[in-house]
């Protein structure tokens, strides 16, 4: 229940509100990109990337744009396209960082977002999609062969992620001031035919927050380790393990960091294979009755968010076949779906209090015109028409994401490797070279798509134990080969 003792009245110019109604206002996201992902699903990248500036044919592209597209030319092995693609997008989002800093804890950025819908909102992206982007950097970096710029990237991750922690503190802290003086005490579990199942299922609580991910970290450890930095690979490693315990892969990449250098050899690979399945899941708009008093009860249909899995979506594959002998196990080490619900789940208080609010306004503007009887009622009318027109929830998600990220790894020889997945009869010849390599598949609809690492002339070179080990080993070594020498010289 929500008692505005004091009515807000603020009208809005009925032809600024038909006017925004015709553009993002009324813009079904969904639609748009469901569409594209069906043409990724069917092989037609090129036709996807056309459909995709078609719906974005205005001077200034928005976050979305960046993202989605910078997918689709990683897809399509156009690694320095989707780089530069992302670099615009990570411009955004460091603007966001920039702006978050000065007014931490806002709540209803303007006046649009309180009257119209979320959609008018600037979209800055959900706190997962802010870190994903850094990681998918990072992965287009090493699959063109640069690691140093992907180490960058690594680096900007976890600064990105301490700034999102102290951004949602601060709007946690302010959605419950907000929710306290106007009295709302909705929850989305008070709001009757919403899936409360979805934010509440186990394994959406049992995560963290809903920007870390496992993949993430681990990939950050990947990273460091292959750059012969141990002391910060070892924090990536423990950090992707505490996200997601009891997995095997997760759990050898700290235990092995000591001993993998000195089993790996000249003329061998240590090589991370990523598989992504399916697509991250769509937000769609649905309406619910909210009792809200303004100058008596009334119940105020007001859209909410939820999340759909994409009905393509199949179960992440479970392994990976090297040279028809060699199965490697894969393990689902990161979920987009469920850490889209967890960011989900930790939003709607703010969607449900910027939604309410929005309500009381509308129906105060509504009642001030209708009271005031001839041509104003008539307006009311017209105006009462554009508040259900306009009233939708935000449908905006980086749509181009895997649903599910799978992983695994295993030291192998240099050189072209027949690599299958299971359900699949296709054989993709991969070239693996230097000392780490990554090798990248996602899977969309019935279609496949592999990446093929670009080598330059700096490789990935073999770590030199005795210097790059930490203390403890580097000891073992010298005294092996102090023992060596004793040994030699009672010889002689």
């Amino acid at each position: 229940m929500v008692l505005f003792t004091k009515p807000q009245i603020v009208v809005l110019p009925l032809a600024m509100l038909m006017t925004l109604s015709g553009c993002s206002v009324m813009r079904s996201y969904d639609d748009e990109l469901s569409q594209t992902l069906n043409l990724v699903g069917q092989g037609h990248i090129d036709q996807a990337i056309t459909q995709l500036e078609s719906n974005n044919t205005g001077a200034d592209k928005d976050l979305l744009y960046y993202m989605e597209k910078s997918e689709l030319l990683r897809l399509n092995k156009q690694y320095k396209d989707s780089i530069s693609t992302s670099l615009l997008a990570d411009h955004l989002v460091d603007e966001w960082e920039n702006e978050a800093k000065i007014r931490l804890g806002a709540v209803a950025e303007t006046a649009g977002a309180v009257l119209l819908n979320d959609k008018t909102r600037r979209y800055d992206g959900h706190d997962y999609e802010k870190v994903m982007l850094s990681t998918r950097l990072a992965l287009s970096h090493i699959l063109s062969g640069d690691w140093d710029s992907a180490r960058t990237e690594i680096k900007k991750t976890h600064e990105r992620e301490a700034i999102i922690a102290e951004v949602r503190a601060k709007e946690t802290e302010a959605v419950e001031k907000e929710s306290k003086e106007k009295g709302i005490t909705t929850t989305f579990k008070d709001l009757n035919g919403y899936p409360v199942e979805t934010l509440n299922a186990p394994e959406v609580t049992a995560l963290k927050n809903g920007y870390q991910s496992a993949f993430s970290h681990y990939l950050a450890g990947f990273v460091y380790e292959t750059l012969n930095e141990p002391g910060l690979a070892a924090p990536g490693y423990r950090q992707a393990a505490e996200l997601q315990p009891n997995l095997k892969i997760l759990e050898d990449g700290l235990a092995g960091l000591e001993t993998r250098p000195s089993l790996l050899k000249q003329g061998e690979t240590d090589v991370l294979f990523v598989v992504e399945s399916g697509s991250a899941p769509a937000l769609k708009s649905i309406m619910i009755p909210v009792p809200v008093i303004v100058s008596n009860l009334g119940v105020i249909p007001i859209s909410f968010p939820i999340l759909r899995t994409d009905p393509t979506h199949t179960t992440a594959p479970n392994m990976v076949t090297i040279d028809g002998s060699n199965n490697l196990p894969l393990a689902t080490i990161t979920s987009l779906d469920t850490m889209s619900k967890r960011a989900l789940k930790d939003d709607m208080p703010g969607i449900i209090v910027r939604g309410i609010v929005r309500a009381a306004i509308k129906t105060t503007s509504q009642k001030v015109l209708m009271d005031q009887g001839g041509a104003a009622a008539i307006a009311g009318i017209a105006l009462n028409v554009a508040n259900v027109v306009t009233e939708s929830a935000d449908e905006r998600t980086w749509r181009t994401l895997p649903a599910n990220i799978s992983a695994a790894r295993a030291i192998i020889p240099s050189g072209s490797h027949e690599i299958v997945l299971p359900g699949t009869s296709t054989k993709q010849t991969i070239d693996i070279k230097g000392s780490h390599a990554l090798v990248v598949a996602r899977q969309v609809g019935n279609q496949l798509y592999w990446s093929q690492p670009i080598y330059g002339n700096k490789l990935p070179g073999y770590a030199q134990v005795s210097i790059n080990k930490s203390p403890d080993v580097a000891d073992q070594i010298v005294k092996k080969k102090a023992g060596k020498k004793k040994k030699s010289s009672k010889k002689k």
